[in-house]
């Protein structure tokens, strides 16, 4: 009997637990991809851009033998069964908050049709990995050795030949829901999908994992290995990269991470508010500045206009190509919160409308690490300077001219006084007095 396989945060065919699923037995398979209005709306320019793009690698690989719907999936993905006479719809599974409520609402709507979830987005799926007494863990580092230990499954068996794929232009009526793939007309910097991912990541571990642990946070070497895109759409499964990962430090640091992206998104499944809210409600009453000056300095920092060259360097670089090394997008944070005095909410909200690897847990959990109101968070206190992480992470400058041209011929951009150039701003606050005045606020609630 035929099957639906509803793709959404998985656009590959190898390493895809739902597809092994689907295929089960002689039944042939739909694929299909519903384009939600919801999501087109939250999302940047960018992250649809690379989500469309991934969309026509897929199609492609496929032959053409995707069905691309527009609407509620709720809707669609009934009206998309009912045209094979579908005995089921296969998924992988959706922590998120969203996902939740979206996948439990077409699980309703599709009646006596089940809704089978297998595989997620991640190493170990949320909710797998708890303390001893069954309460999830608010640390990274205890979870992480428990992370370890439980470990992960091998990758799934899958790719183009694993089903009989059925082809929509032979369904009848399918035509009436297809909807074309949409081009924002938008230039990425690097290209999207499955094929793009494997290749990627073929090429960090060829040229760059062993010396991960030492050049991570050097935003002026091209030494990361921009996986995060393909990652947040599921162009590619970690237990895909991890196979590659030997004992050696870089790959250690670099399974570390993919620890966190776990961790996160364990952390916004047990506390779906934290997505706009603070994970730790004590910081509910801090003081954040408002008004016309705060709105002209949160502009400033859009636009790299601070005067301070580290950072107006990390957003330029996020305006221009939708991705930002993690070093900056840490500095970037904690000049927001703790010299703007601004709340986290404007600064994850602006990222996620410029990144093309815009994700809800990283980064809203990310910009709450910064500000010291999230789970394990750095301590509030722990307030970046500018000048300081420039010249330790960028010693000799060269990211902060790549980004800041005005600055190219000024010696030590990290310390700029008589040389600082006629067009570039002055810094918009005095990071010493703004540090002191955020300490000053952390103590109103401490």
């Amino acid at each position: 009997m035929p099957t639906v396989l509803w793709f959404r945060r998985d656009l590959r065919l190898r390493d895809l637990p739902a597809l092994v699923d689907a295929a089960q037995g002689d039944g042939q398979v739909l694929a299909c991809y519903v384009l939600d209005p919801r999501l087109h709306r939250s999302s940047g320019p960018r992250r649809l851009q690379y989500l469309h793009d991934a969309l026509r690698d897929l199609r492609d690989q496929l032959g053409g033998r995707l069905l691309v719907t527009r609407g509620r999936p709720e809707e669609r993905i009934p009206a998309v069964a009912r045209l094979v006479g579908a005995t089921a719809v296969h998924v992988s599974e959706d922590f998120t908050p969203f996902g939740r409520r979206r996948d439990e609402a077409v699980r309703e709507a599709l009646g006596d049709v089940a809704l089978e979830a297998s595989g997620s987005p991640y190493l170990v799926s949320p909710g797998r990995i708890a303390k001893g007494d069954g309460s999830p863990y608010k640390v990274f580092s205890p979870y992480f050795t428990a992370w370890r230990r439980h470990g992960w499954r091998a990758p799934a068996q899958s790719g183009e030949e694993t089903a009989g794929w059925i082809d929509p232009a032979d369904v009848t009526g399918a035509g009436d829901l297809e909807a074309d793939i949409p081009d924002n007309g938008v230039a990425l910097d690097i290209p999207s999908g499955e094929r793009a991912a494997l290749q990627q990541w073929r090429a960090f571990v060829a040229d760059d994992l062993d010396g991960y642990a030492d050049t991570r946070n050097r935003p002026d070497l091209d030494v990361t290995s921009r996986m995060s895109a393909h990652l947040k759409f599921g162009a590619i499964h970690p237990r895909t990269m991890v196979g590659d990962l030997g004992r050696g430090d870089g790959a250690q640091a670099y399974l570390r991470e993919l620890a966190f992206r776990d961790f996160y998104a364990a952390v916004l499944y047990e506390w779906p508010h934290s997505v706009w809210w603070n994970w730790n409600t004590g910081f509910d009453a801090i003081r954040v500045d408002e008004g016309t000056v705060a709105e002209e300095r949160f502009d400033a920092w859009k636009r790299g206009r601070t005067g301070f060259p580290i950072v107006d360097a990390g957003m330029r670089q996020l305006a221009e190509i939708g991705w930002m090394h993690n070093r900056l997008r840490m500095i970037v944070a904690s000049f927001l919160v703790k010299d703007l005095h601004l709340p986290w909410q404007w600064g994850a909200r602006w990222f996620l409308d410029q990144l093309v690897d815009g994700d809800m847990a990283n980064n809203q959990h990310g910009w709450q690490w910064t500000a010291g109101c999230g789970t394990d968070a750095a301590p509030f206190f722990r307030v970046f300077n500018p000048s300081t992480q420039g010249a330790k992470f960028d010693p000799d400058g060269t990211y902060v001219r790549r980004w800041v041209p005005e600055l190219r011929e000024v010696a030590d951009v990290h310390s700029l006084g008589a040389d600082r150039p006629e067009g570039y701003p002055a810094p918009i606050v005095d990071h010493a007095g703004e540090r002191a005045e955020a300490l000053r606020r952390y103590a109103e609630i401490s």
